[in-house]
């Protein structure tokens, strides 16, 4: 099943009126959006494999894709 998330990643690469640097910005900003969600799931009771690895993955991805730094993967401060 494509998450919402999925779509998108592929919304935002298959847009030809965005800039490869406007593109990376949106994907970094989803990619944090992600992030904040596999966190708060890794914390709850609830089943934490929700598809949010699955969801960063794909992002990043994308972002190698397009030649972009990676993005930090240390733990989550507060």
């Amino acid at each position: 099943m494509i998450t919402f998330n999925e779509l998108k990643v592929r919304e935002i690469m298959d847009d030809e009126r965005l800039s490869r640097d406007e593109k990376i910005a949106e994907l970094k900003e989803l990619e944090a959006e992600a992030r904040d969600l596999e966190r708060v799931a890794s914390e709850s009771p609830m089943n934490d494999k929700d598809g949010w690895e699955a969801d960063l993955r794909e992002i990043r991805l994308a972002l190698h894709q397009l030649g972009a730094e990676p993005s930090r993967k240390g733990a989550a401060t507060l």
